[in-house]
């Protein structure tokens, strides 16, 4: 491990997120269990609804890093926002969310992108808000170019947005402090959404965080 990185794991490769997805794709089939929210449905909401809250237009163009299940995606189309597209590197994960949401929620889009090998430009256009609920962390987590591959991702996000774009991202890795540090050459803070704290050992913690950052022109 590199100083100031994660140790790596499982949860990082493409392989772990292959099986994954094909077994939640199997259970949607047979049961009509649409699979896990990631960190949980909680840690979700409190992010939606300050997406809801924060004053963009309903029709802002918005991209969903990792998307997995369309949760995310398809909460958002139910409070009415109406360009959505979700991207996940795995091409499971795609078709797990095209089978959750498109009976209800057609006009979400869904796209097999890689954020550390693919260009930007396969996107098709530039996003007002772009959001992320583990893939970061997942990146951090690869056993191989952890560190260069979080540096992708970073100005691969930059990349995506529109000047002044905003970016949310929840971990469970890492800090509202390291986010800031990963992120501060790209982008200014711009809030920190709250989380249910605890208290071990005299410290006070969050077991996520979310942070949003606004892209600087």
């Amino acid at each position: 491990m590199e100083d100031g990185e994660l140790d790596s794991s499982e949860l990082g490769t493409h392989q772990y997120w292959k099986e994954a997805y094909t077994k939640e794709i199997s259970n949607f089939d047979q049961h009509g269990d649409p699979g896990d929210v990631w960190f949980g449905e909680d840690s979700a909401l409190r992010v939606i609804d300050w997406i809801c809250k924060c004053g963009i237009d309903k029709d802002t163009k918005i991209i969903d890093l990792g998307c997995g299940n369309g949760y995310t995606l398809s909460e958002l189309a139910k409070h009415g926002f109406t360009d959505l597209l979700g991207v996940d590197y795995c091409e499971e994960a795609i078709t797990l969310a095209e089978k959750v949401t498109q009976s209800e929620f057609p006009s979400v889009r869904f796209q097999v992108f890689d954020i550390i090998t693919d260009d930007v430009q396969k996107l098709g256009c530039k996003f007002g808000l772009a959001h992320d609920k583990g893939t970061y962390d997942a990146i951090s987590l690869n056993p191989e170019n952890a560190t260069q591959n979080r540096q992708t991702y970073i100005q691969q996000t930059c990349d995506m947005l529109n000047d002044n774009g905003i970016f949310v991202i929840t971990s469970c890795n890492w800090t509202e402090s390291e986010l800031l540090k990963h992120f501060g050459e790209t982008m200014k803070l711009k809030y920190v959404i709250p989380t249910p704290q605890f208290k071990f050992g005299g410290k006070v913690g969050s077991v996520v965080s979310s942070v949003v950052f606004e892209k600087i022109q």
